[in-house]
């Protein structure tokens, strides 16, 4: 069934609100692909990370003092790095599933291919969700790198000035990206 306008009816995808746009929708699509390429990124790191054995030799059998870690850190560092890989999976299956939504809902029209009736706040709602699946497996990430740099140079709490020389600015370059990309997110999301 072919229609003139974007906003004559149309299948809907969410409830409906309102067309997007024209031109509008193919923004989103390539926003989502944006975070599915970044989220694919992530997650293939976590796996290689996961798929190297993490050396026991002094984390699980040694004597535990101050500057070697115990073997908790080793299994803090799976758990973070499991978490972190589930978040990612989360937030790109997400922003993949929406991403076809929109392309088969934009392929309901041939003559308008750029417009699609679909609910504002369900994309919304999906972005701000797959955008905090990113914001959470990036958290979990971190956590899971201080316990790599602690596995390799040495106890936090260690007097050695080496573990914080890495932690430190990790901690603060993630920090203030993570807070740059949810402000924006949310500023999107929300104009």
């Amino acid at each position: 069934m072919s229609h003139s306008s974007p906003s004559s009816s149309k299948a809907e995808f969410g409830s409906i609100s309102k067309p997007i746009n024209k031109g509008s929708t193919q923004i989103h699509v390539t926003a989502l692909d944006a975070v599915v390429n970044v989220n694919s990124f992530f997650t293939v790191a976590v796996f290689i990370g996961l798929s190297f054995n993490v050396p026991q030799d002094s984390a699980a059998t040694g004597p535990v003092s101050a500057c070697v870690p115990g073997a908790s850190v080793v299994k803090y560092l799976l758990v973070f790095e499991v978490v972190s890989f589930g978040c990612f999976l989360f937030s790109s299956l997400i922003a993949q599933g929406m991403k076809l939504g929109l392309i088969f809902v934009n392929s309901d029209d041939p003559q308008e291919t750029q417009a699609a009736v679909i609910s504002q706040k369900f994309l919304r709602s999906g972005m701000i969700a797959s955008a905090m699946g990113s914001v959470a497996g990036t958290l979990f990430l971190l956590l899971s790198m201080i316990n790599i740099v602690q596995l390799k140079l040495g106890s936090w709490s260690c007097a050695s000035a080496w573990p914080k020389i890495a932690i430190i600015p990790l901690i603060i370059l993630v920090a203030n990206g993570g807070i740059i990309f949810t402000s924006s997110v949310l500023y999107a999301a929300l104009h």
